[in-house]
């Protein structure tokens, strides 16, 4: 049986699929038993949950997760850890004498790897800039519910190249989904992410495309997703990246390449009216609010499985 006890979560491509399926199942039974239930199996345990980069999203899901769990979130800034030119192995040998696992939203991979490397407890990757696997996992139950399966799910993604794109990669080839990847040139995903997705897709029977034309992967799509085309701390570059994205808006008439059925996710925050309309994000289609709700329950699974 899988276990993730002890475990990090540094990107998707740290799970089995086998590990990604106990994941989703315990979010789902979580969720529909937990206010019934009235049980918080880490009762006495506490949790670092470190923002280097703020988030509403991340830092409500986590900090309510944390207390259902009957866990004490320990919120930390970028002022409060990591920083006066410590080292990163100084501070994370600190904190694990206090907490029992680590949250990290950071900037870049290196540095959460770094983290993990150097506890001897969980430590949880809630964003840097190459990477975004508690999303990924919110998207693959919110696709799981909608659809009632994973596999064989066509999964079309409009965009940036960036971190919801390699997770996203990732989640596809775990899950045996069909994913294709449209971006501007220059906006591509990672080629060595697109690799590993291969490799893991190889083992799994999902297929791993990319390309540049939105309609080539929206057409017949189950599921339609996008993202923000400047995430943060890329604003200087809005107006560039705007000029260059053109054509790459989800709208009415891209949506509708997209199977009858379809559903259309996005991370948030959205910027209406340049990656996403208005009459998608708040049509039939639109699951983004169950989405977002779903970050709650598969975070509040993966750190009840890590301790």
């Amino acid at each position: 049986m899988a276990t993730l006890k002890g475990r990090d979560l540094l990107t998707l491509g740290d799970l089995t699929p086998e590990e990604v399926r106990l994941v989703l199942d315990t979010a789902s039974r979580q969720k529909a038993v937990w206010a019934q239930t009235g049980v918080k199996p880490l009762e006495g345990k506490s949790i670092a949950l470190i923002f280097m980069k703020p988030s509403m999203r991340t830092r409500v899901s986590f900090e309510l997760a944390c207390v259902r769990l009957g866990a004490h979130p320990v919120v930390l800034g970028a002022g409060d850890a990591f920083s006066r030119n410590e080292t990163v192995y100084d501070t994370t040998k600190v904190l694990e004498r206090y907490v029992d696992a680590i949250v990290l939203r950071t900037y870049e991979q290196q540095q959460v790897e770094e983290v993990a490397e150097v506890a001897s407890i969980p430590v949880v990757n809630a964003l840097t800039d190459d990477f975004h696997p508690c999303q990924g996992l919110a998207d693959l139950l919110t696709i799981r519910e909608k659809l009632g399966r994973l596999e064989g799910v066509r999964f079309a993604y409009v965009g940036d190249g960036n971190n919801m794109a390699n997770t996203y990669l990732l989640a596809g080839a775990l899950t045996g989904m069909h994913v294709t990847v449209a971006s501007p040139a220059g906006f591509e995903p990672s080629v060595a992410v697109v690799a590993w997705a291969k490799d893991i897709a190889a083992t799994t029977g999902a297929q791993i495309e990319v390309g540049d034309d939105p309609d080539w992967a929206a057409t017949d799509a189950d599921v339609v997703v996008t993202d923000t085309w400047a995430s943060m701390g890329q604003e200087a570059e809005h107006d560039e990246r705007v000029a260059a994205f053109r054509g790459f808006t989800v709208d009415s008439r891209l949506l509708g390449q997209a199977r009858p059925d379809a559903v259309f996710l996005h991370c948030l925050p959205a910027h209406r009216g340049e990656e996403v309309t208005d009459e998608v994000m708040d049509g039939p289609h639109s699951a983004v609010f169950d989405e977002a709700e779903n970050r709650l329950h598969v975070q509040q699974a993966l750190l009840s499985l890590v301790l």
